[in-house]
């Protein structure tokens, strides 16, 4: 079977010093059955709630543990992998995003635009570059990253991707590694 992944690699927290508030800030890439994409947007900067990693209990505002988990098309109010809505307004919703499955005791954990400083509890802001903790997350770019990972696994999967939001993506997965 076809296998797609988005890789993250964490490597460290940043901590802004006007509020003390943490976030995680890693690298992306995606790969098709094991080879690194060179296309637009599929490698990049990623951004997570502060660690370290915990899958339980539910509402932990954490990132989740390192690991392997299986995506699934959204079906939420917020955010949705099919038929999200075409701004580029942040409060327009449904937004563009993929779930997490597998994650324990927590649920939603979603792969999604971020703004400003994090847009996450638990889930994974796709952005261009953060240097430090007072660089903010531009919504457009990491909107458009999200659908572009998006528009990715439905080219990569063809007529195998699912026509519904809420569905299981057979073969594609996100791994994480690392738990600065």
């Amino acid at each position: 079977m076809a296998e797609w992944v988005i890789r993250i690699e964490r490597m460290n927290e940043q901590r802004r010093a006007s509020d003390g508030k943490r976030r995680t800030v890693g690298r992306y890439q995606v790969f098709h059955d094991g080879v690194a994409q060179t296309g637009a947007d599929m490698t990049g900067t990623v951004a997570e709630s502060r660690g370290p990693g915990a899958n339980a209990p539910a509402g932990n505002g954490r990132r989740v543990e390192p690991g392997r988990y299986p995506l699934w098309t959204q079906a939420g109010s917020k955010y949705v992998t099919l038929n999200y809505r075409n701004s580029m307004n942040s409060a327009h919703i449904p937004r563009p995003g993929i779930e997490l499955k597998g994650t324990g005791e927590r649920s939603e954990i979603l792969i999604h635009p971020g703004i400003g400083f994090l847009a996450s509890v638990g889930c994974l802001n796709l952005c261009t570059s953060l240097p430090d903790a007072a660089e903010p997350i531009t919504y457009s770019s990491s909107r458009r990253r999200v659908i572009s990972v998006i528009d990715d696994m439905r080219s990569f999967f063809g007529g195998e991707f699912p026509a519904a939001n809420g569905r299981r993506i057979p073969g594609a997965f996100a791994e994480i590694i690392g738990d600065p």
